[in-house]
């Protein structure tokens, strides 16, 4: 049998003993130790590590066997060891969350079948390998899940559907509503720590940033533990974190999985906005709750998990239910699990625009601007021209000049279609000689050369207009903040 070492500075951590393959041997030795540095392998005389899961700044985690079941059950050690370099306060902080993740898995792993159960928590204290002193080790053992994240589920398949999103943000927003009324707040959502087990059902993982939303409010303030890009700003800030702190994290999360592109790349820092929505095509509803999660003042989120799902099942045109599109996954032992019957989630209505339709980045609104304001000189040129420099002629103009605007805003025409009506615009004045009668007396400069002059002038004082408008608008906003 292949037992692991779990020292991390081992050189050779692999250890073979052919007499543990006997299930009676097995179960009855007293202890084993690595051949290389010594350390003892069966953690309190029960856990048998075998395999290296993952190894991170504050420890390591490993597969292992449970000797005192009696199918010596697959099961999750964690080690709490951080590197060397830490300052005293930042290794307090760090065991502090070590010992919060187990306190927070026997307090509600037990009672959720979506958080893993803690089965122990332990010290270990040994011999270090430099002589007369002693290492001391943290262990925290908790229920395998056989499965895949979804972190690994997106780079094996790409974009999740609509319907799988949905999903996941109805189960998860179930285990979240559980957590925060319990009194936590898990404060590290993400995608690779929502796990799939092989029966299909959705777990979630990792509480060692759990926050008590229950502590004094000096202690509320975030420590600094997060994940860049699905932390909201009161979080990065080190400010108070909510409930709503982690509904922000699973919009993000469902963002990704519905477009396959890290979070980085759909949010605009420019204009501080979530630029997601052009990335997909789905219900109107899910984009409104997405963005309702997504809003950066928490007090502009729902206000709990229950809020949220209110919001994903009060649509008039969803059905009651859904088949579930879970699949099994490839999975290396077979870990019985309680079974459930989990409701199934709803399907998303049918696909539509939006009433509302998702704001530009700044670049796109100055180029909309810049087109519109080239249009608007050209449609000037053919109106002033027809009907002469009239209150009717400026009704007009403006009338026709609103309409474009708010065909942009409903994105019911793109940039495309501006160079599109632009160029026809400009082609039936330049070829009409009807349309360009109020330039063509101007003296010492050909016709097309003053329409272009004209429209591009409005172009540029489109940009500039726009510019402004933006300007104060971040800054009334801000002071309004």
């Amino acid at each position: 049998m292949e037992v692991y070492c779990t020292r991390s500075s081992c050189p050779r951590p692999q250890n073979n003993f052919a007499d543990l393959d006997d299930g009676a041997t097995l179960k009855t030795t007293q202890q084993k130790f690595c051949t290389t540095c010594g350390m003892p392998l069966i953690l309190v005389g029960r856990y048998l590590p075998t395999k290296l899961l993952g190894r991170g700044g504050f420890g390591a985690a490993f597969l292992a066997r449970d000797r005192y079941t009696p199918g010596f059950r697959k099961c999750v050690v964690k080690q709490f060891k951080p590197a060397l370099g830490l300052t005293p306060e930042q290794l307090e902080i760090a065991q502090q969350l070590f010992e919060r993740e187990a306190e927070v898995l026997e307090q509600i792993g037990n009672q959720n079948n979506q958080i893993p159960d803690l089965f122990a928590f332990f010290e270990l204290t040994v011999p270090s390998l430099q002589p007369s002193k002693q290492e001391q080790f943290f262990y925290l053992v908790q229920e395998f899940i056989d499965g895949k994240n979804l972190e690994e589920e997106l780079l094996e398949k790409g974009k999740f559907s609509e319907a799988e999103v949905m999903e996941v943000l109805l189960e998860v927003l179930k285990v979240l509503k559980f957590v925060h009324e319990s009194g936590s707040i898990h404060r590290d959502i993400k995608p690779s720590n929502i796990m799939r087990h092989k029966n299909g059902r959705l777990y979630l993982l990792d509480f060692g940033a759990v926050k008590q939303v229950a502590s004094t409010a000096t202690s509320r303030a975030s420590t600094g533990i997060y994940s860049m890009g699905f932390a909201p700003p009161e979080q990065m800030s080190g400010k108070q974190v909510y409930p709503s702190t982690d509904l922000y994290a699973l919009a993000v999360t469902c963002v990704m999985l519905l477009t396959s592109k890290e979070a980085t790349e759909l949010f605009d820092s420019y204009s501080n906005q979530w630029n997601w929505q052009k990335e997909v095509t789905i219900s109107p509803n899910l984009i409104d709750v997405l963005d309702k999660m997504l809003q950066t003042a928490p007090n502009q989120r729902f206000q709990s998990a229950q809020e949220a799902l209110d919001a994903l099942t009060i649509a008039p045109t969803l059905p009651t239910s859904l088949p579930s599109v879970s699949t099994p996954r490839p999975s290396v032992a077979n870990i019985p699990v309680p079974p459930t019957v989990a409701p199934a989630p709803p399907a998303p209505s049918p696909v539509r625009q939006r009433s509302t339709p998702p704001s530009f980045s700044i670049w796109e609104l100055l180029s909309r601007g810049a087109l519109t304001g080239f249009e608007g000189g050209l449609m000037a040129i053919a109106l002033a021209s027809l009907l002469g420099t009239t209150l009717i002629t400026t009704g007009g103009w403006l009338f026709l000049l609103v309409g474009l605007i708010f065909l942009q805003w409903k994105r019911w025409i793109d940039r495309r279609d501006l160079l599109i009506i632009g160029g026809l615009t400009l082609a039936l004045i330049l070829f009409l000689p009807g349309l360009h009668k109020i330039v063509s007396s101007v003296q010492g400069i050909a016709t097309w050369q003053t329409v272009l002059i004209l429209a591009i002038v409005a172009a540029l004082g489109a940009i500039a207009f726009t510019a402004l408008f933006q300007l104060i608008y971040k800054l009334l906003a801000r002071f309004i903040r």
